[in-house]
């Protein structure tokens, strides 16, 4: 699994969350900005990389997946959020009243959690979870964990929560939130085949489990964009 991120300025934007992972930096091209830990071997269960991709359209909607930062102490808590507005992050009210964690926006837009300490995100790295919106909780959990092989930790119908098979890296959480999406989402879910996947095979195994087609043109494309069972989008990358 990957993340991709749609943005104005990729290469700042790529800067913004190098700096605030701690990650390294690398280019496809122009107009793309990949993230990874410095030292990533793909393909490696702890990493859950960022692609983040150049397109003009602003955002205008708070995104329906939106990562969660682990933080070790009370203390690494207060000095990550410092951190992270010198790099240009801002405090954002999305509703979510008082709570322990903090809840930013990137220099984008892009809205994001640095936690309180949790035992549980312990050991997943910088980011805790990749977390989605969505109305179906378990229906999601069901999908992406077929789709993926990872592990099912927690399902209820407000919470969902899954890791990799390895029992490494974040966790993926899908949360109840009854506001319709809307439009195409600016950051989405990317599944990376392993090598020796066949995309096309990979393609229908996804379709078998409920994925569907978005009814674009492709053919100028070296991916497949699909849509998971609530109408996210997702790529099925190419493999590497």
């Amino acid at each position: 699994m990957q993340i991709n991120m749609k943005a104005q300025d990729d290469a700042a934007l790529g800067r913004f969350w190098a700096a605030a992972l701690g990650w390294g930096i690398d280019s496809e091209g122009p107009g793309v900005t990949n993230l990874e830990p410095v030292g990533n071997a793909y393909p490696d269960p702890a990493a859950v990389c960022i692609d983040i991709i150049a397109r003009p359209e602003p955002k205008t909607v708070k995104n329906r997946v939106h990562l969660d930062l682990a933080t070790t102490s009370t203390a690494h808590q207060a000095e990550l959020v410092a951190r992270l507005k010198e790099l240009g992050a801002t405090a954002v009210d999305v509703g979510q009243g008082d709570v322990p964690w903090t809840v930013l926006a990137d220099p984008e837009g892009n809205e994001f959690c640095v936690l309180e300490p949790r035992a549980i995100y312990r050991d997943t790295g910088p980011i805790a979870a990749v977390v989605v919106d969505c109305a179906d909780p378990r229906e999601m959990a069901r999908f992406w964990g077929e789709a993926m092989d990872w592990t099912l930790h927690e399902v209820t119908d407000d919470h969902a929560s899954l890791r990799s098979a390895q029992g490494v890296g974040p966790y993926l959480e899908f949360l109840r939130n009854s506001d319709p999406k809307s439009g195409w989402n600016r950051v989405h879910l990317d599944v990376s085949p392993y090598p020796d996947d066949d995309p096309a095979a990979e393609a229908a195994r996804l379709r078998a489990l409920g994925a569907t087609d978005p009814g674009i043109d492709q053919s100028a494309i070296s991916w497949t964009v699909l849509v998971d069972p609530e109408g996210n989008e997702f790529c099925i990358l190419s493999p590497r």
